[in-house]
């Protein structure tokens, strides 16, 4: 064989590897590129819950599906008690000056409130952004929407005050006393009143939603956080957080019914929320790490979930499978399959989470 048919077979061969080589198939992927693939055109699929951080001074938005804090919101000092507007394009986020006080502190101690930052923050859903903070009278604590989404309701923690403030024009138009250290701001279903809880009197005022003024003080247990009601506005459910109790509510007659003790070491119930169907209701504890389960049919407890350190706002999805629980110091958001009653996911958030909402 002549060297320049030695050279053309070797080019022959190189050819038919190449075509080989070219013709096998692509390497399976990873499993990290899998699950990638698996999340890819997920987000927002499942809903998506925001988070305030009280000490971290913003706002953290997380995607329910990639179960990642896909972006954050700088709000101003202390944000704390949050709502969505009727239409969820809005939130709106209490605010406040006054210094941070854990359990136990000696106020006195503290330093001067910050006047200039109480107000209420309003937040541009779709866009991610801060968009004004309007005033919200002094200390605003939590805040709660009316039925027609034209007015704002406020529980003015530091001089016992219900503000109600005109969502066009942004203004107070009036205020109602009610008593010492309100905290929980909440609208029964049916939109035509409005519960709030004085910590420090142990009673929950009752407010005509329409017409702004107090209609009933009704006495509790110690120390009540916030109420939730039936879906349709039968019952209302106050924790008494130093009673280690559910002080259960008749809202036509406005009278007690009935007390759903909590048992178990620090069991200290404090935010709500009810299932869509008005089966179940389900309550932080604080210290107790828990989600209480309450069977509202018998007002018995059924059982727990544990889900973090001091949990505070709870939320749940709209179809009920789902709840979202702020575990303060423990600085992350869990989920809970509500089927299974297990934590599926804890999302770190950020300092100090506090309230939570979740929209579709």
């Amino acid at each position: 064989m002549t060297r320049s048919t030695i050279g053309l077979v070797l080019l022959l061969i190189a050819a038919l590897d190449l075509a080989a080589c070219s013709s096998e198939p692509p390497a399976s992927p990873k499993p990290a590129e899998k699950a990638l693939a698996s999340v890819g055109g997920r987000e927002g699929s499942l809903g998506t819950v925001y988070v305030t951080n009280e000490l971290g001074g913003d706002l953290s938005v997380v995607d329910v599906a990639t179960e990642k804090v896909i972006a954050t919101i700088p709000l101003g000092k202390r944000p704390r008690g949050l709502r969505a507007s009727a239409d969820g394009a809005l939130l709106y986020v209490a605010l406040t000056g006054s210094p941070f006080a854990p359990p136990g502190v000696d106020e006195s101690t503290l330093p001067p409130p910050d006047k200039l930052a109480d107000g209420i923050g309003v937040v541009d859903v779709k866009a991610r952004k801060l968009l004004k903070v309007i005033p919200g009278g002094s200390d605003p604590e939590q805040v709660e929407v009316s039925a027609d989404g034209t007015r704002l309701f406020v529980a003015n923690e530091d001089v016992a005050l219900a503000s109600v403030l005109d969502v066009k024009s942004d203004k107070v138009v009036a205020t109602v006393k009610v008593g010492r250290d309100p905290e929980g701001v909440n609208i029964r279903p049916d939109g035509t009143e409005v519960y709030v809880t004085s910590e420090t009197d142990n009673a929950v005022y009752v407010i005509d939603a329409l017409k702004p003024r107090l209609l009933k003080k009704i006495l509790v247990g110690p120390r009540p956080r916030s109420t939730t009601f039936l879906p349709d506005s039968s019952r209302a459910y106050v924790p008494a957080e130093e009673g280690a109790l559910i002080v259960v509510l008749d809202t036509k007659t406005r009278a007690e019914i009935t007390r759903i003790p909590l048992a178990g070491e620090m069991q200290r119930p404090m935010g709500g929320v009810m299932s869509p169907d008005g089966k179940f209701l389900y309550m932080t504890t604080g210290r107790g790490k828990t989600v209480v389960i309450i069977d509202t049919a018998t007002n018995q407890v059924i059982g727990s979930v544990e889900v973090g350190e001091r949990p505070w706002g709870i939320a749940i999805s709209r179809d009920g499978s789902r709840l979202f629980t702020a575990n303060g110091p423990g600085g992350d958001l869990s989920i809970v399959d509500t089927a299974t009653r297990r934590v599926t996911a804890r999302i770190k958030v950020g300092d100090r989470p506090w309230g939570v909402v979740f929209l579709p």
